[in-house]
C-alpha cells in the first residue's frame, strides 16, 4: 500500500509571534513536527511494515520545513516532497487541503492518506476531513488506533468516550496525539536522509491558479486576537459527599 503523510513543522509557542494581519510570524522561532504529525507517521510506517509498500511525505510551508521532511526520511519515509511557494503563504485550512489534494493527485496511486488530527499552531482540526472531502475519500477522524487491512477499523476519541467506525481505501485518517510514539532514526536512515532530494513541488507543479491560493483566496482570517482571562471558567471544588448532593439535584432529560 502506498501511503501519503502530511506532516507540518510548527513553531515552538511560546516562541512565536504574530504580524500585523494577525498570521504567525515563525522567523526565529524553534521548530519541530507537530506532535499528531509524528504519531501519523508512525502509524504509516508501521503499516508499511505489515503491507508492503511506500511512505512518501508532503509538507506545505517555506523552505526550512525540508527539515522536517528529512526527519521523516531519516525514520523510514522513501520520499518527500515540499509544497513551497510565494502565493501559498496565508493559506487557511481550505486552502492548504486544496493545496495537499492537488498533491496528492499528482502522486497518483495512493491508498491512504494519514494527517495528524490537528497542529499545535492552529488546532482548527479542520485540515484533514477537508482533505477527504475533495479526494472524496472516506474520513476516519480523531483515531487513537487503527487497524489496516483490506479494511480499516479505527478506534475514534471523542467527547463521550470511544467510538469503533470501518470503511474501505482510499481512506484520510487523522490521528491524536500521542497514540503512537515516533521510532528513533538509525545511523542508516540518517545516512539516507542526508543524501535524499527533497522534491520541491510550486504553485505551477500542482497546475492551481494564483488566485485560488494564499491569503488572499482563503475565506477565513484570523481578524482579532484576545487573552483569556485567567479564571474565566467559573468552578468551584467540592468534596465527594457535596459532589453527590449535585448530582442528586440535577435534572436528567428522558
Amino acid at each position: 500500500m502506498n501511503i501519503a503523510v502530511c506532516l507540518k513543522q510548527v513553531p515552538d509557542i511560546s516562541e512565536v509571534r504574530m504580524k500585523e494581519d494577525y498570521t504567525l510570524d515563525r522567523a526565529g522561532a524553534s521548530q519541530r513536527i507537530s506532535p499528531s504529525d509524528e504519531a501519523a507517521l508512525e502509524l504509516a510506517l508501521r503499516t508499511k511494515e505489515q503491507l508492503g509498500g511506500t511512505v512518501t511525505v508532503l509538507s506545505m510551508g517555506p523552505e526550512r520545513a525540508e527539515n522536517a521532511l528529512r526527519e521523516a526520511v531519516a525514520r523510514g519515509a522513501e520520499r518527500a516532497v515540499l509544497l513551497s511557494d510565494a502565493s501559498f503563504a496565508g493559506s487557511d485550512s481550505l486552502i492548504t487541503a486544496r493545496c495537499l489534494a492537488a498533491a496528492i493527485r499528482k502522486l497518483g496511486d495512493i491508498g491512504l492518506v494519514l494527517c495528524g488530527r490537528r497542529t499545535l499552531d492552529g488546532e482548527t482540526g479542520q485540515v484533514g476531513p477537508m482533505l477527504a472531502s475533495l479526494l472524496d475519500f472516506p474520513c476516519l477522524p480523531n483515531l487513537i488506533r487503527a487497524d489496516i487491512g483490506e479494511e480499516i477499523t479505527g478506534t475514534q476519541l471523542t467527547g463521550e468516550g470511544m467510538r469503533i467506525f470501518t470503511c474501505g481505501t482510499p481512506a484520510v485518517l487523522t490521528v491524536c496525539e500521542g497514540s503512537y510514539v515516533l521510532r528513533l532514526p538509525g545511523l542508516m536512515g540518517l545516512r539516507r536522509a542526508a543524501r535524499t532530494e527533497i522534491e520541491r513541488w510550486t504553485r505551477e507543479s500542482l497546475k492551481l491558479e494564483t488566485e485560488k491560493c494564499g491569503l488572499s483566496a482563503s475565506p477565513t482570517r484570523v481578524v482579532r486576537v484576545a487573552a483569556v482571562q485567567d479564571g474565566g471558567r467559573r468552578c468551584r471544588f467540592v468534596t465527594g459527599v457535596q459532589l453527590v448532593n449535585v448530582l442528586g439535584k440535577a435534572k436528567v432529560r428522558p
